[in-house]
């Protein structure tokens, strides 16, 4: 049987105001215990609860492992999945009905919480009074795949959903990142809460825009400096989470999915695959001047877009660095927002996690 349990009072929001944490959770045994015992070492977090969404793999064994160490930790079973609900939704309202805070931090599983960083964003949400305070994490990118394409995703993301512009009250965008949702419960409730995003793939976008138009106060911030993850752990575990993602973020707006892979592939991808050939052909066909003029001007091409974007991986924490991988991390984005639209509007089917969503962009 579960039950509920008293939570400490946390005295940087206010003097009676608790945090409980939610993590939903399906077949995560290589993550939960790392975001576990980050949350748990946590003295600002009253309890952390784990839905476990049906897992196959040995999540629940790790978790009833952890329960022995971790006075903090809660663990609830999803046994069914009721009809008109995603996964993630469904665990996430049944981890919000169950949770005792007065505010309510939802997480990902593949998530990592830096020591003190809870305390430093509820002191920032306090001092802000916002309603909803999210971050987007700093990500882990130990493959070359994740290294091209993680930061040129979120490099555009940020272009679509600019932190201040989500911040500011007078702005209708709104937006936030699932990864990390600390949300007042009294304005989760007035929102619908999960509830009604339930049939949402983009559930936190979503989840914000309610928040936001009903008068909740949104506070978006980048998260490196807090919170990392490793989103995906394969190539096609990657490709997979961003076909299900990217036409719903970009509003299944086609022209706008269509200028973004005009940039990608024009203004980020060909210009170095026609420099190389031009290299080739200056170097073994003996090209003349003009080939070296071509070849000079998309080297400064190339060298200004890459330096653009070195700047604006700095501003979201990655390493500059990084920006040698941008013509390929576009090659890739380009095709992912192809095969996102595909989808969404040709095939309609989705899948993630082992279930199929039927999307609403069929068309």
């Amino acid at each position: 049987m579960k039950f509920r349990i008293s939570c400490l009072p946390v005295m940087t929001i206010g003097p009676q105001e608790r945090v409980s944490v939610i993590i939903p959770a399906r077949n995560e045994e290589a993550n939960i215990a790392r975001v576990v015992k980050s949350l748990a070492a946590q003295p600002a977090i009253c309890e952390v609860l784990v839905v476990d969404d049906q897992s196959e793999d040995r999540t629940g064994a790790i978790l009833a492992a952890l329960q022995e160490e971790i006075p903090k930790l809660r663990t609830l079973r999803v046994e069914s999945l009721p009809e008109g609900w995603l996964g993630k939704t469904h665990a996430a309202a049944m981890g919000a009905r169950a949770a005792t805070g007065d505010w309510l931090l939802f997480t990902d599983a593949d998530t990592e919480h830096r020591e003190g960083s809870l305390a430093d964003l509820v002191q920032r949400a306090g001092d802000e009074s916002a309603d909803l305070l999210s971050v987007s994490p700093g990500q882990e990118t130990p493959t070359w795949w994740e290294k091209a394409v993680i930061p040129c995703v979120y490099v555009k993301l940020a272009s679509l959903y600019r932190f201040d512009e989500v911040s500011d009250p007078h702005s209708p965008s709104a937006a936030a990142n699932g990864q990390y949702m600390l949300i007042r419960r009294e304005a989760y409730e007035r929102s619908g809460g999960h509830e009604a995003v339930k049939s949402a793939i983009l559930e936190d976008v979503a989840l914000a825009r309610n928040i936001k138009t009903r008068g909740g106060k949104l506070v978006f911030l980048p998260g490196a400096p807090w919170v990392q993850t490793r989103m995906y752990r394969s190539f096609a575990g990657m490709w997979q989470g961003w076909t299900k993602n990217l036409y719903l973020l970009y509003a299944g707006k086609g022209s706008r999915m269509l200028a973004a892979v005009a940039s990608l592939w024009l203004l980020d991808a060909l210009p170095v695959v026609v420099f190389l050939a031009v290299c080739l052909w200056v170097a073994f066909a003996r090209g003349g001047a003009g080939a070296a003029l071509l070849g000079g001007g998309l080297m400064i091409l190339v060298l200004a877009r890459q330096w653009n974007y070195g700047r604006a991986l700095v501003r979201l924490g990655f390493e500059p660095i990084l920006a040698v991988y941008q013509p390929l991390g576009a090659a890739l984005l380009g095709a992912l927002l192809v095969a996102s639209w595909r989808a969404h509007r040709a095939t309609g089917n989705i899948e993630w996690k082992g279930r199929h969503y039927a999307t609403k962009g069929k068309g």
